[in-house]
């Protein structure tokens, strides 16, 4: 069995840009104009008025204070609250072929390899744009890597269980080195009408490339001690877009075919699954949480991570221990985590031990651990 390091890690930014502010006053804008339209039936009871969203609002629901978007100007009109993304032809390129390229070629570039060098990439994210062909295998092609490729979901863990997919084809002998993708373009399954989730999410494209340890070369690499998942279903984060949509026509358009959550259940069942799920890890390493450097969880919502930082490590965890961009990026769904981990990382000394760790819809939750070689 071969030992496996990341050895390249690779982050493509959207260029868009939206503030808490310009999100309100396209949200706010939308309100106003659905109740003037409904004022009748608002007035005779019939009907709630919408109620308006401001920038407080949702910093202190979420932490959040910007995203960066693929599409702005369809997001921010009022009559649309969309990104504005059209299909392009088949000989073309696709947006998240196009977005997993950039960030796979950063990552690449920073583990010192080849597209020759890769024997398997892995798509992993929350939607992919097409069923098939897979979206991993057009990117292989972009790329001119030989090998295979497939696309995977597990919704907001699907970078830490491409990741453990990685590791154990690596350790197995199946490749010598994987790269894994995840391109998400979150702003398409929002609801931007909707007051308790308009803000959440984000898009970014983030890229890992694994390899045999004794391979690797890169100024900065991480040895996998090891990786641990978890999935028990539930109905509390839900997205009911699907090509059987198109069979029950009364179901088209409805809300639950975007991103639906019930966000008091999902903080109260989620956090303490998650922390108990990492300090069980952890403890079945043999590594007790006060010797962990740095956590980079997925980056969901502030009081989140603050609250499972807390159920492992027993106390509050500072900054440098537990990094937050989702202030920045809001929430990227699979890319977060490792976003966190792509830009707080280097810092680390040799033989410091840190955790990436996911959790979301399913629910799924997904630790890696890792020591700074």
């Amino acid at each position: 069995m071969h030992k496996v390091v990341i050895s390249g890690t690779g982050l493509f930014t959207p260029p868009h840009t939206v503030s808490n502010q310009e999100l309100v006053a396209a949200f706010n804008a939308f309100v106003h104009a659905h109740n003037q339209q409904h004022a009748d039936r608002i007035a005779a009871g019939e009907m709630e008025p919408l109620a308006e969203s401001s920038s407080e609002f949702i910093e202190k629901a979420s932490g959040i204070k910007q995203r960066f978007l693929m599409d702005k100007s369809g997001v921010l009109d009022p009559a649309r609250m969309a990104p504005r993304l059209p299909e392009r032809g088949n000989d073309e390129l696709s947006v998240q072929a196009e977005m997993a390229v950039a960030a796979a070629r950063q990552a690449l570039e920073r583990a010192g390899r080849s597209a020759a060098d890769i024997d398997m990439v892995i798509v992993a994210c929350s939607n992919m744009q097409r069923p098939y062909p897979a979206v991993s295998i057009e990117v292989q092609q972009a790329l001119g890597i030989q090998g295979y490729a497939f696309d995977m979901n597990v919704a907001c863990s699907s970078a830490t269980f491409g990741i453990q997919t990685a590791v154990n084809a690596i350790a197995s002998g199946q490749a010598r080195a994987v790269l894994m993708v995840n391109p998400e373009i979150c702003s398409a399954h929002l609801n931007f009408r909707d007051r308790d989730s308009h803000f959440i999410f984000g898009d970014a494209c983030t890229a890992v490339v694994l390899e045999r340890a004794e391979a690797a070369s890169s100024a900065q690499r991480y040895e996998v001690l090891g990786s641990k998942l978890a999935t028990v279903f539930s109905n509390n984060i839900r997205n009911n877009f699907g090509f059987l949509n198109r069979c029950d026509e009364a179901g088209i358009g409805q809300p639950d075919k975007l991103f639906v959550q019930q966000g008091r259940k999902v903080f109260k069942e989620v956090c303490p699954m998650v922390g108990d799920h990492i300090a069980a890890h952890l403890e079945c390493l043999g590594i007790p949480p006060a010797e962990v450097a740095r956590f980079w969880l997925h980056q969901a919502n502030l009081a989140m991570n603050q609250l499972i930082s807390r159920r492992v490590l027993g106390r509050d965890a500072g900054d440098h221990e537990a990094p937050v961009i989702l202030d920045r990026y809001a929430n990227t769904s699979s890319a977060g985590s490792v976003i966190a981990f792509h830009l707080h990382s280097d810092d680390l000394h040799s033989g410091d031990v840190g955790v990436i760790s996911s959790f979301g819809a399913g629910y799924s939750v997904g630790s890696v651990v890792l020591r700074k070689i």
